[in-house]
């Protein structure tokens, strides 16, 4: 018996379950989109698996419905994956571990992934509803949204038929996304040299901030731990001699790091102390800072070794790696001058990695006007370089337009009205999704985004609200229904 056997709809959250038993996290989408090719299969439908292992699944049109366009349903089938510090699991090889809880399906410890396996589950109850009224339904599933948009970028759109577009990645119910901010991910390398260096280790290590995703919640102000280590190792530089050894905060650009570490040498246990001081002082006044926002940020401090011999940092290197943590773009450099509320230009610090011969620093860029998403590039750039790196940007991808006239809009409008009885909330967002990577490649294309109620995606916190994924999928299914 399924964990989440009895909820409504049960097909919806039987293929989210079993979406949730399959590894699929970013980078690692294999097994997930053999499993859709799987559906297809047993299913009797039309279906097209490319080299990147996005999957196309193809549902003719229902009896009456035959003259009507197909409509495109999308959603991405990988997932980021985030865990909690204490919990053992391999995103790799495990499945999740779900449970029910205040009318909301969690993992624990873990992301839930209903960013975007909700819009699969949902895909795959509609293709095998074989009493649905609706034109022909063209189902794609792209790999690798998480980390660029990659499969979005990848697939050829000249296989699709549809025009209409209805992208199922959204985590607010009520809201009718239509246009969003296009991005970059922004790759900084600086060339860093080491020596030997003896005395005390010291391991500080920043926890407790909230984070988020860097697009969806950069505007709540929440502390980024990359940056806020950066204003530890400076204030620290200001008071004693040290020499790092190490750095590492986040795993992907586009959530705001909650974590970072870093262990660094000093002459003695008096330094260490001092070390731990400025954690206690800079934990008092950062959560001053941030009240009501982010204030559970937390510095500790420890001693690895009293004596001990390490390859650190030589000055130089160590003052550049701290310069560019003190200077990094980071949170909203501009809010719309045209959408009341809607951030226009962005830039997210997601991961910081010192090796033995580099620092990488990877920002995740974003904006909804082409022209501003480059100069913060271009600044990201100059940095960069005045500090001897080298910078490259992975994974570009356009902003959504918005249409001034949509059928597809005013259709869901409607119907949601009828639904709900009351009005929709029609907006653009700073996200990105891949209907602007979609509107980029096909001509005349008319798009949506929608989602049910989820909180806290990209975190081990993350919930996706049961009763409204009941009422969007019915609201999915009506939309379709009236597209005779």
């Amino acid at each position: 018996m399924g964990v989440l056997e009895g909820l409504k709809p049960e097909r919806v959250f039987y293929y989210f379950e079993q979406i949730c038993g399959i590894p699929h996290g970013s980078g690692n989408i294999g097994q997930i989109s053999d499993y859709l090719v799987s559906f297809a299969k047993e299913h009797g439908l039309r279906y097209l698996q490319d080299e990147m292992k996005n999957v196309l699944i193809c549902k003719e049109a229902a009896p009456g419905y035959e003259n009507s366009a197909p409509v495109i349903l999308q959603g991405h089938m990988d997932m980021v994956c985030e865990k909690r510090a204490d919990v053992e699991h391999d995103f790799t090889k495990d499945g999740l571990k779900l449970h029910v809880e205040d009318g909301c399906v969690r993992a624990e410890g873990t992301t839930l992934g209903g960013d975007d396996g909700i819009a699969v589950a949902y895909a795959l109850a509609l293709l095998e509803d074989k009493s649905l009224p609706a034109p022909a339904l063209e189902c794609l599933f792209t790999v690798d949204e998480e980390i660029g948009l990659l499969g979005a970028d990848g697939f050829d759109c000249s296989v699709l038929q549809g025009k209409t577009l209805i992208n199922m990645d959204s985590e607010a119910e009520g809201i009718l996304t239509v246009s969003c901010a296009g991005g970059m991910g922004a790759y900084t390398r600086l060339p860093v040299k080491r020596e030997m260096v003896g005395g005390t280790l010291v391991e500080v290590r920043l926890h407790g901030l909230r984070g988020g995703h860097s697009g969806a919640e950069i505007h709540k102000n929440r502390g980024n731990a990359n940056v806020l280590m950066g204003r530890f190792l400076y204030d620290l530089s200001q008071e004693t001699g040290f020499a790092l050894v190490t750095l590492h905060g986040g795993e992907k650009d586009n959530a705001i790091t909650r974590e970072c570490t870093c262990t660094f040498m000093v002459r003695d246990e008096k330094d260490a102390k001092t070390a731990e001081d400025l954690c206690r002082k800079l934990t008092e006044a950062l959560r001053k800072e941030y009240a009501n926002i982010d204030d559970g940020i937390t510095f500790t401090c420890s001693v690895v070794s009293a004596a001990a011999e390490e390859n650190a940092l030589v000055p130089t290197s160590q003052e550049k790696v701290i310069f560019y943590l003190m200077n990094v773009p980071f949170g909203v450099r501009k809010m719309s001058g045209t959408i009341e509320g809607l951030v226009e230009t962005s830039s997210n610090i997601g991961i910081l990695k010192l090796g033995e011969k580099e620092l990488l620093a990877v920002s995740s860029v974003r904006s909804s006007v082409g022209t501003a998403k480059e100069a913060l590039s271009s600044t990201l750039r100059y940095l960069t370089e005045f500090l001897g790196g080298t910078y490259t940007v992975e994974g570009s991808y356009p902003a959504w337009e918005y249409r001034k006239e949509s059928p597809l809009r005013d259709l869901m409008v409607r119907v949601f009205r009828e639904q709900y009885g009351h009005e929709q909330r029609v907006e653009a967002i700073h996200a990105g999704l891949e209907c602007g990577l979609f509107y980029d490649k096909i001509p005349g294309l008319d798009s949506v985004s929608i989602g049910p109620d989820m909180k806290n995606i990209h975190t081990s916190e993350e919930t996706l609200d049961i009763a409204s994924a009941e009422r969007v999928y019915t609201y999915v299914r009506k939309v379709l229904e009236q597209m005779r």
